[in-house]
């Protein structure tokens, strides 16, 4: 369907801002679907990115920066999402024992428990979102935004 029929627009949009709008439109909808399926276990897309990028450390505690820059959507209040985890027993943090000035932040047994019960789940969203397209079309559209995101940088 055409962005400016969902938009509910007449006007002539210009192709850069079709494919602009068409992005975030489409990155809105993928937002939610993800957003729902993590909403009854009471975490945010946000914070489960946190999670994930701490499993992937592999035991190893990461630094507050550390987190921001592997972040998908970067924002500044990564401390208020790793503070949300504390309170759910997710993460720890604690001192640096090198640099007293920095932080570092490990993920807990019970948050890789967590992730480990719905890695199943956010897989199969992912498959469902994608699933209209073929191999091709989601290798081609994987290359589309490698490009974009190198233009944008």
């Amino acid at each position: 369907m055409k962005i400016e029929k969902l938009l509910k627009t007449s006007s002539n949009l210009p192709l850069s801002k079709k494919v602009v709008v068409n992005i975030l439109y489409t990155y809105g909808i993928v937002n939610g679907k993800l957003n729902d399926v993590l909403k009854p276990y009471d975490i945010s897309i946000q914070q489960f990115n946190v999670l994930r990028i701490l499993r992937g450390q592999n035991g190893k505690p990461a630094s507050l920066s550390t987190v921001q820059e592997r972040m998908i959507n970067n924002m500044s209040n990564t401390t208020r999402l790793i503070d949300k985890l504390i309170k759910k027993r997710y993460v720890e943090k604690e001192i640096n024992q090198t640099n007293k000035r920095k932080i570092d932040i490990i993920i807990t047994n019970q948050g890789t428990d967590f992730l480990n019960e719905i890695d199943n789940l956010i897989d199969s969203t992912e498959k469902d979102i994608v699933n209209s397209l073929s191999k091709d079309e989601t290798l081609e559209l994987i290359r589309l935004l490698g490009k974009l995101r190198l233009i944008a940088n």
